[in-house]
């Protein structure tokens, strides 16, 4: 299978170059410097065991000539961002007839579950990815990739549930890569649990590291009433502590620790967005079609609205005025 890669930043680029390094056919989507970084000097994935840099394809969008029927679309974007990817790749012609949304796999390695739904309108073989994989991109043309001994475990398998040969292949191919890569019929369910701990992701974002944990605490146990209400099933901590295990840890590259999260990262690249609407948003959604108050997490996503806004910068964030919001 050919892959290309929308979106190579922290999960995309890390994605791209392991499977680039394994054989795998790989083409990068980018933009603005990054993309003219990945074309002049290739990306460069910074780990724990070393330095590589691939000089991988790199390209904007879709040139206008049909894609292979065996190519495989990884979106790697962040949620706000999906709508217009999706739009962007959808009527892509494939070889032999028919469009990239009639015919081809489109693979959602990104946080947050509203991707699946949007993309379902779209493509007709949604495949989501429940993400665990500590890496940053904040300097054009680099990746920090901190997951060690893997670089990530990367559960796979089919929208709405279930799973599939091209689950398995595409599976197959990120354990070549260096993945732990499981496939699972219930899936949506491992990413409603990374969803519950992606709702601290704001936090971190507006306050740096040093998050007051009953704040933390009140956010996180919104989404699980939220969930609840909603009946909506997910994984426990115990769950994902036991299948991660020792598998998939943070080092240090460099003498370095990750410096942030996801949403931290987009505040510190000054990227003029932010996906805390699809995050913490998602169980405010859910709070409100069902009665469950969400006043934690609505308040978060009105700080980093407002944090990306002002510009200020990331970890930045008075207390005193996020907990006001709070209530």
């Amino acid at each position: 299978m050919r892959y290309v890669i929308i979106g190579a930043g922290a999960v995309g680029g890390t994605i791209g170059v392991r499977l680039g390094e394994a054989g795998r056919d790989v083409t990068l989507v980018a933009r603005g410097a990054h993309l003219d970084a990945l074309r002049e000097r290739g990306l460069t994935l910074r780990t724990p065991d070393g330095t590589v840099t691939s000089r991988l394809p790199a390209v904007a969008g879709p040139d206008g000539r049909p894609l292979p029927a065996d190519t495989v679309l990884v979106l790697t974007v962040k949620s706000q961002d999906t709508r217009a990817a999706l739009a962007t790749w959808v009527d892509t012609p494939v070889e032999g007839g028919g469009t990239a949304g009639e015919r081809l796999p489109v693979v959602l390695a990104q946080n947050g579950v509203a991707n699946e739904p949007a993309a379902l309108r779209l493509f007709a073989r949604v495949h989501p990815v429940c993400v665990w994989l500590p890496a940053t991109h904040l300097e054009p043309g680099v990746v920090v990739a901190n997951g060690y001994p893997h670089p990530g475990m990367l559960h796979l398998g089919r929208y709405p549930s279930g799973a599939d040969d091209t689950s398995r292949a595409v599976a197959a191919d990120l354990t070549a890569a260096g993945f732990v890569a499981p496939v699972r019929d219930d899936v949506m369910r491992w990413k409603y649990g990374k969803l519950l701990a992606n709702l601290g992701n704001g936090l971190q974002a507006l306050l740096g590291p040093e998050v007051p944990e009953p704040l933390a605490a009140r956010v996180r146990a919104e989404g699980e009433e939220a969930l609840a209400a909603a009946g909506i099933a997910h994984t426990t901590r115990a769950e994902e502590d036991a299948e991660r295990g020792d598998r998939v840890g943070h080092r240090p590259v460099d003498g370095e620790e990750r410096a942030g999260g996801s949403t931290w990262q987009s505040l510190a690249r000054g990227a003029g967005s932010a996906e805390a609407d699809h995050l913490n948003g998602e169980i405010v959604l859910l709070g409100r079609l069902h009665g469950v108050p969400t006043p934690a997490n609505a308040a978060v996503q009105t700080a980093v609205r407002r944090a990306v806004r002002e510009r200020i910068p990331a970890g930045g964030f008075p207390l005193a005025e996020l907990e006001k919001l709070v209530g």
